[in-house]
């Protein structure tokens, strides 16, 4: 039998863990290449070389073209591609993750499908929200009636310390430009948030589709996930950006950079490793972790 041409992947065992890599990094309008072992991101500015092999997922906005070395070179680092559109706030495709195991994964579908054990992982996540609170014997209903109200609330709380003039969450999804600053902020911390995530449940084999309290999207579990650290990391990052804000700061890239640092400081990847197996294998949810 002739053997498979081309470089062989490199062992699992050799690879950077999903836990301890670099959050994300976003690219739009250059010209995405390899050179040697580093990717490349090339526009009429000149070329950045990045290392691959530590880097968590990588978000392509409008503009990018990527080369088949690219993504050869992204697929053996495990590093999870995530194809977004403007400001990186509409999710299109992802590449693979690091996992070839299915373990994980059948572990989620058997908890997803049964009624019971489904409620009480739905349970878990929102007490790890509300600490102090019984949510034992709400329904899916009532947990998600107490959520909404929480982050509403939370969103009042955390413009009113940062200083910034709060209506509501009000967004155009094919627009990034029509919301006001902190709607702009808002979507692109979220944004970040999203594509970390989905990362990490990528990358140890889960499915990004199975949720516990979201349904009916490709991304429900990334959402079950992120929602654990979303008021806590991406709503405070965006408020602040939005107090700063001056008129000619390009919005998106300054969340992004102050989403980077805050889920470098609160070591976000590591602790959504542990929720994501915690969440599959039925044990109690700690958002602290």
């Amino acid at each position: 039998m002739r053997p498979i041409p081309g470089t062989p992947p490199t062992e699992l065992s050799r690879l950077v863990r999903a836990e301890d890599r670099v959050s994300f990094i976003y690219l739009e309008r250059c010209v995405v290449h390899r050179q040697d072992n580093a990717l490349t991101a090339a526009d009429d500015r000149g070329v950045v070389h990045i290392p691959a092999a530590t880097l968590g997922a990588v978000m392509l906005g409008p503009g990018t073209r990527v080369s088949h070395q690219a993504m050869t070179l992204l697929a053996d680092s495990g590093s999870t591609v995530v194809w977004v559109g403007e400001q990186g706030v509409r999710y299109y495709a992802h590449g693979r993750g690091l996992s070839t195991s299915s373990r994980l994964v059948e572990a989620q579908a058997r908890l997803v499908t049964n009624q019971s054990s489904r409620l009480r992982i739905a349970r878990s996540m929102y007490a790890a929200r509300f600490p102090g609170e019984d949510v034992s014997r709400l329904t899916m209903q009532q947990l998600r009636g107490r959520e909404g109200a929480r982050v509403r609330k939370a969103y009042r709380e955390i413009a009113t310390d940062c200083g910034v003039q709060w209506r509501s969450r009000s967004y155009n999804a094919e627009e990034f430009g029509d919301g006001d600053v902190v709607n702009q902020a808002l979507s692109a911390a979220t944004a970040c948030l999203y594509g970390v995530v989905h990362a990490v449940v990528v990358a140890l084999g889960a499915s990004p589709a199975l949720g516990f309290i979201h349904t009916g999207h490709s991304r429900s579990f990334v959402f079950d996930v992120a929602d654990l650290y979303k008021v806590e990391i991406a709503v405070p990052v965006a408020f602040r950006t939005a107090h700063d804000a001056v008129d000619d700061l390009d919005v998106g890239a300054e969340t992004r950079r102050r989403m980077r640092d805050a889920i470098y400081r609160g070591r976000l990847l590591e602790r959504c490793v542990r929720a994501t197996f915690v969440t599959c294998f039925l044990r109690p949810i700690r958002v602290a972790m």
